[in-house]
């Protein structure tokens, strides 16, 4: 059988094959203006950075290449990216194909000595082209490396979380709260009216402040009533320095058995309890109220006296020896 075919049918079959083929030209068009600029040669294919990269490591002939036909192709890309055409890839276009035009007329030429100075300058100039070339491609991927990792880094969200609760349980609890009493004794100290503001010159002379001395008030507070807290022992301390000097005084007492520390729990007040006997006698060291220099010039005289003792010693042996 013959098929009978309408003229209507093909005449719109081929204008429906026509337009595909335009839509299709087209959008490789587009396609190409927003990936950027490609090669297309019999020996190549792909972007132009690569062209060049290729060529730099003598992985394809610089003579292979037919340059014409590369401008011509950038020139149709240009056209196809309009009113949208990126000046900055134009320029790197421009110094790419100029190093490889400088790269082709090389190879052509023939080699030889050359004595032209004007020729020597114009191999520098083309040796420093293509270093600042190749730079320049550095930089860019380092700079699309910086980029892929910020980006990736973007994503990510740190995590806050508080303490477990096994941990959370082993923190004291920190109170903050003031007695009555304590709040009184603060209310009295400020407002007490201050002195008039004279000049001071206790930043000159510090006074001197005894530990033995604070230890007897120290010991006769003790004793009267059995137990205080650190905080009742110096809430009359004048000073700083007399708030040490009683802590130091403890530290002795402690040490001679006089007295314990207790603290039932952290953060607590610390509790002093007497534990020494009626008549007990106490020692208490003054090494923390001699000053410094007359403590090393009597711990000097001690080790004289010391040295000049055992001197005689041997001296008096050495006559005994003798009238034997």
């Amino acid at each position: 059988m013959i098929a009978v075919t309408d003229p209507d049918e093909q005449t719109s079959s081929v204008e429906q094959t026509s337009a595909d083929e335009q839509i299709t030209a087209q959008t490789e068009t587009e396609d190409r203006a927003d990936k950027g600029f490609s090669v297309r040669l019999t020996n190549f294919e792909g972007p132009f950075d690569l062209l060049l990269q290729l060529i730099s490591k003598h992985k394809l002939d610089i003579t292979e290449v037919a340059l014409s036909q590369v401008t011509d192709e950038f020139i149709a890309h240009i056209k196809a990216a309009g009113d949208q055409w990126d000046l900055e890839q134009t320029s790197q276009f421009i110094v790419v194909a100029a190093t490889l035009l400088d790269l082709k007329a090389a190879r052509l030429l023939p080699s030889g000595e050359i004595d032209d100075p004007e020729d020597l300058a114009l191999l520098e100039a083309r040796d420093l082209l293509f270093a600042r070339l190749l730079q320049y491609r550095a930089f860019k991927q380092l700079a699309a490396a910086f980029a892929e990792r910020l980006q990736a880094q973007s994503r990510r969200v740190g995590r806050t979380a508080g303490l477990d609760p096994e941990f959370t349980r082993l923190l004291p609890e920190i109170t903050i709260a003031v007695t009555p009493e304590r709040f009184a004794r603060i209310a009295a100290r400020a407002m007490t009216p201050k002195e008039a503001d004279v000049l001071s010159l206790a930043h000159l002379h510090a006074p001197e402040v005894s530990v033995r001395e604070q230890a007897l008030v120290v010991v006769d507070r003790l004793r009267s009533r059995g137990s205080l807290t650190f905080r009742e022992l110096t809430d009359d301390s004048p000073d700083k320095l007399t708030t040490v000097c009683r802590f130091l005084a403890l530290l002795e007492l402690f040490r001679e058995q006089a007295a314990v520390f207790e603290q039932p729990e952290p953060l607590a007040d610390l509790m002093i309890r007497w534990t020494g006997t009626e008549g007990q006698q106490l020692t208490i060291s003054d090494e923390f109220d001699v000053p410094p220099d007359q403590n090393d010039n009597q711990n000097q005289q001690n080790a004289e006296q010391d040295s000049g003792s055992g001197a005689s010693e041997g001296v008096s042996d050495t006559t005994d020896g003798t009238h034997d």
